[in-house]
């Protein structure tokens, strides 16, 4: 196997484009054609490989396109196999990005194709491929979700003016009661923030070891901001990735005492003026769910949403599944989680939270 072109797939040889596993081999191509191709993102990372199957113990199935000995096209999935959820093949779960990202529209397509025959040899009720854009028109797709993102100034004064004027006075506010921001090196406060959160919204958490994990692997790219008050105590944290010139604040946390000290207004421009400082021009808020708080939150903050194209190839069943929290069926769930002691959920939840993805 060749390396990349150095012209960014433009001078990849013509001929027949083929496709075939990862191999271990394949890591360091894999991750340049992820810098160098436009449709790639964060999540098509190789890091994401060993942290989905070493934290959750799923199967992934990594696919590589080839066009004249060259890489022109990857595709991460994953198998996850569930008692409550079903049996799904997804590109990618735990991500709010994934699908094909290639060169040249042949190998997307030959990708693509390659992933509907797996899903069929592993017998899986669907194959889900979560895109920014379209790709399959004809697939039924999953209209829930939006993503947020906006190019951000190098001068923060700028950046300052063009947030909407009651989200600045709440920063401002954060500053007048003395909020500080601080680097943390590993999870144990941002965890503590995180598994408080969730728990007060009644979903299950992420283990403490799976935030270890993404530290380790990603090292600078994962970086976690932590808000403290006067007294230095931890009161919103965020954990960010940084790719290319982007910020994704992907996971979150806070106290109840947050909301009066304006805490997380001031975390998120805090994070802004970190993230230029690093050089980042994109501020991505990420996926949201629409009618929730979060898209509300978002929204607020001058960001205009953008729809996410979930497409799936149903192999059993007719309809899309709605395994999400805004599922009336899940309600008298959520409202238990709620009451469960913190200790408890904080064991049971990634044993449930694995099998969603």
């Amino acid at each position: 196997m060749h390396g990349l072109s150095s012209e960014h797939g433009a001078s990849l040889e013509s001929g027949r484009v083929t496709v075939r596993p990862f191999v271990d081999g394949d890591a360091a191509n894999w991750d340049e054609l992820v810098a160098q191709c436009s449709e790639a993102t964060f999540f098509h990372r190789i890091g994401w490989r060993a942290v989905i199957s070493e934290s959750f113990g799923h199967r992934c199935h990594y696919m590589v396109a080839e066009r004249g000995n060259k890489m022109s096209g990857i595709l991460p999935l994953c198998e996850i196999r569930s008692r409550l959820f079903g049996h799904s093949l997804v590109s990618l779960p735990f991500a709010v990005y994934g699908g094909p990202a290639a060169f040249d529209e042949q190998s997307a397509r030959a990708l693509i194709t390659t992933a509907e025959e797996l899903a069929q040899q592993l017998g899986v009720s669907h194959l889900e491929l979560r895109n920014r854009e379209p790709r399959c028109p004809d697939w039924p797709r999953q209209s829930l979700y939006v993503t947020f993102r906006k190019r951000i100034d190098r001068d923060p004064d700028v950046n300052m003016k063009n947030i909407p004027r009651k989200q600045r006075a709440m920063v401002r506010k954060g500053a007048r009661a003395g909020l500080g921001c601080q680097i943390d090196t590993t999870v144990d406060r941002f965890f503590a923030l995180y598994s408080d959160n969730v728990h007060r919204h009644g979903t299950p958490p992420f283990s403490r070891s799976y935030f270890a994990h993404l530290k380790t692997t990603f090292g600078e790219a994962c970086e976690i901001l932590t808000i403290v008050d006067r007294a230095g105590r931890p009161v919103s944290g965020v954990l960010s990735f940084y790719f290319r010139d982007e910020v994704l604040p992907y996971y979150a946390g806070d106290t109840l005492a947050a909301r009066d000290l304006a805490a997380n207004d001031f975390k998120y421009w805090q994070l802004l003026l970190r993230a230029t400082g690093r050089g980042a021009a994109v501020f991505d808020f990420g996926r949201s769910k629409r009618g929730t708080g979060s898209y509300d939150f978002k929204s607020n903050w001058g960001f205009d949403p953008s729809p996410l194209y979930y497409e799936f190839r149903l192999l059993k069943g007719s309809s899309v599944p709605e395994n999400n929290p805004l599922n009336p069926k899940y309600a008298a769930l959520i409202a238990l989680w709620r009451r469960l002691p913190r200790p408890v959920v904080n064991a049971l939840g990634p044993k449930i939270i694995r099998n969603l993805g």
